[in-house]
């Protein structure tokens, strides 16, 4: 009969710790997810994996560490702005406000353009039509379009026009458009474009150009003007430079297609359009480089090209519009086919030296730009959590008999210590939670942001990027 009532009280005893550390489980953390998190943890401890997670130890389930395979961990060179980082446009669809597509050549730039007309979710979605090239793209209840690319409005302002012809082109394109009367108020352009790395880019173009493709239809327009031939000269004497070697296709000195991307986003005029008379070569490409680089800061958003799932988050978080189906990375493409000896990679390293620096700043911004997109989102969870929890708060005090203040029951002796030191606990584990998310000073956020793993937790993933599922 001792050893029954032994064992009735340890029964009891063990219930009531159970219960207890469900009541503090809950109250720390209410949210399934996270207690599914103390639930992985405490099974990884034990041999055993959460989903999504492979015998080596690396996550599946984030959709950007495909991207990173070899990337350890992503370290700043440069020092951006906080107004450089937090890229995020207030472009309304339903009034005036209109995307403008940079399309640089063999960047991707075809398939993202075609993410934009038919696969965002969207009020009035584009019209596509088998058969056609362009989709009509027009506002909810207007007819009049919110896209200006290759896919909506046609090469309107020429072929692949650079940022100088778009600027000067594209304000007056859809002022013609529309009557006098409709514009009440300016419009607002959001410029955007992608870049790729200038070796692959530029292998890419020479493949696409032996197989007998041309830009001849490209304007060049710069301060009202088209260049002359002396100005602008040509690589080949035909229709079309087909069948041109890599050696040839590198050996023009008139090819467009070292440091494209550069020259595409600079500002020409700033060094006399394509009148290399002017100045220095070297000053010339200085100032080119320096012009492309303040627009790359200042245009509402571009894309990388070996980053696709990043991109998306990117554009999706910069316009607050969402794609319908998540963007695919591509390894395989005609260019990386090619097998180029290292000394050959290095020579075009050297043509495109501007683009290679171009890219690298580029690249350097875009992936700050998305680690601090993620910790906003990551602060704006843990806001939330902490709301939920002091709603919690308030549901249990009265549970345990307690008010504001922590005024105990002076009758109740024994219960009075029992209460005391659950809440006690409970509260000091408020009050530490409370002051490790008490917001940061404004002068130290720009210093501070990179600190955070962006790897930090699985919960961070499962709040964060729960719509990659």
């Amino acid at each position: 009969m001792d050893e029954k009532s032994y064992y009735s009280r340890l029964f009891i005893a063990l219930a009531m710790v159970l219960l207890f550390g469900v009541i503090v489980l809950q109250y720390v953390c209410p949210t399934s997810d996270c207690q599914l998190l103390h639930l992985a943890s405490l099974s990884s401890r034990f041999g055993s994996r959460a989903p999504g997670d492979r015998a080596d130890g690396a996550s599946t389930g984030d959709p950007y560490s495909s991207e990173d395979g070899a990337l350890a961990r992503f370290v700043p060179r440069f020092n951006f702005t906080t107004k450089d980082l937090n890229r995020v446009v207030n472009f309304n669809i339903k009034e005036d406000d209109v995307i403008v597509f940079l399309h640089i050549q063999k960047t991707g730039g075809t398939t993202f353009g075609r993410h934009l007309v038919r696969n965002i979710q969207l009020e009035r979605p584009c019209e596509c039509h088998a058969g056609q090239k362009k989709c009509t793209c027009y506002r909810p209840g207007k007819r009049d379009t919110w896209l200006f690319s290759r896919f909506s409005t046609g090469w309107s302002c020429g072929l692949h026009a650079d940022w100088t012809e778009l600027t000067n082109c594209v304000p007056s394109f859809m002022s013609n458009r529309e009557s006098l009367e409709m514009r009440k108020t300016p419009r607002n352009y959001y410029y955007i474009t992608i870049l790729r790395d200038p070796v692959w880019r530029y292998l890419s173009e020479w493949r696409h150009v032996q197989r007998g493709a041309t830009w001849k239809a490209s304007k060049h327009m710069c301060d009202g003007r088209l260049p002359t031939l002396n100005e602008l000269p040509s690589c080949y004497t035909g229709d079309d430079w087909s069948g041109c070697t890599l050696e040839e296709f590198m050996a023009c000195p008139y090819n467009l297609a070292s440091n494209r991307q550069t020259r595409m986003l600079a500002d020409l005029s700033l060094v006399g359009c394509y009148n290399l008379s002017i100045m220095s070569e070297s000053q010339r490409w200085a100032m080119l480089v320096e012009s492309a680089k303040r627009n790359l800061r200042n245009i509402a958003f571009f894309g990388l090209t070996e980053y696709q799932r990043k991109t998306q988050y990117l554009f999706e978080h910069t316009f607050r519009l969402s794609f319908i189906a998540p963007f695919t990375q591509l390894n395989g493409t005609r260019a990386t086919s090619v097998e180029v000896e290292p000394e050959t990679q290095r020579r075009i390293r050297e043509l495109n030296q501007w683009d290679v620096e171009l890219y690298e700043y580029a690249r350097d911004l875009f992936l700050q730009r998305f680690q601090y997109a993620r910790q906003q989102e990551r602060r704006e969870a843990r806001k939330r959590r902490l709301q939920e929890r002091r709603k919690l708060r308030a549901k249990v005090r009265p549970w345990w008999g307690m008010t504001g203040k922590n005024v105990l029951n002076p009758t109740k002796a024994p219960q009075q210590t029992q209460q005391y030191s659950v809440m006690s606990f409970l509260e000091e584990k408020q009050v530490d939670t409370e002051k490790k998310l008490e917001p940061e000073p404004e002068g130290q956020v720009e210093d501070n942001w990179l600190e955070e793993d962006d790897s930090e937790t699985m919960l961070d993933y499962l709040e964060n990027v729960e719509q990659w599922r």
